[in-house]
């Protein structure tokens, strides 16, 4: 089964603090959908380190691993919502002030089986 939910804004900070030790090792595709640009994926699969929102700066603020590590920045947040299943966090949407949509889409990395050589 599949939840999705409105977080309120006051929770945004503390939501993110408790989640952040869960998030890490989980791999992230970022999609940026708007009117005026349409849907773009900014970011496919990579590690995410985490998520954070600052209140002084008004933004939710992505970590991203990989060969080039980086943050993707999301100014002035009007909703997050975030979808979650039996297995855990799904995704994260947040629309900012001008109503651009930004998807972050999470899921366990491959886990190859372990060697068996003697």
């Amino acid at each position: 089964m599949t939840v999705m939910q409105s977080l309120p804004k006051e929770a945004w900070k503390a939501y993110f603090e408790a989640l952040s030790d869960a998030l890490v090792g989980k791999w992230v595709e970022v999609e940026v959908a708007s009117l005026e640009l349409g849907d773009q994926v900014v970011a496919e699969w990579l590690p995410l380190l985490g998520v954070t929102y600052d209140t002084r700066d008004d933004l939710v603020d992505v970590a991203l691993g990989g060969a080039d590590h980086f943050n993707h920045l999301i100014r002035h947040p009007r909703q997050i919502e975030v979808t979650e299943a039996a297995e855990g966090l799904r995704s994260i949407a947040v629309t900012n002030g001008d109503g651009t949509v930004q998807v972050l889409r999470l899921k366990e990395p491959l886990r190859l089986p372990q060697s068996t050589r003697s």
